[in-house]
């Protein structure tokens, strides 16, 4: 299990709030401290099956973010 796979789920997943959350400064900043919290949370993994299901996890939410999440813009008469 190499540091890189894990580091390129973590790449992936800040790509996709980078891409989802453009122009919300807000929402990209939580969600970066947010991804950085859960890859914290884990680093102390052990177990190759158990770190495989976690990079899955990362790669399945980067996934979600980039094609599930839609982010609204506000128009001038108020709406959505």
């Amino acid at each position: 299990m190499g540091k890189e796979t894990v580091a390129g789920a973590y790449r992936a997943l800040l790509k996709a709030a980078k891409k989802t959350f453009a122009g919300d400064e807000w929402m990209l900043q939580n969600s970066v401290k947010e991804i950085r919290s859960k890859f914290e949370e884990n680093r102390q993994a052990t177990g190759d099956d158990h770190i495989r299901k976690l990079i899955a996890d990362a790669y399945e939410a980067s996934h979600f973010v980039a094609n599930m999440i839609v982010q609204a813009q506000l128009n001038p008469s108020g709406g959505y």
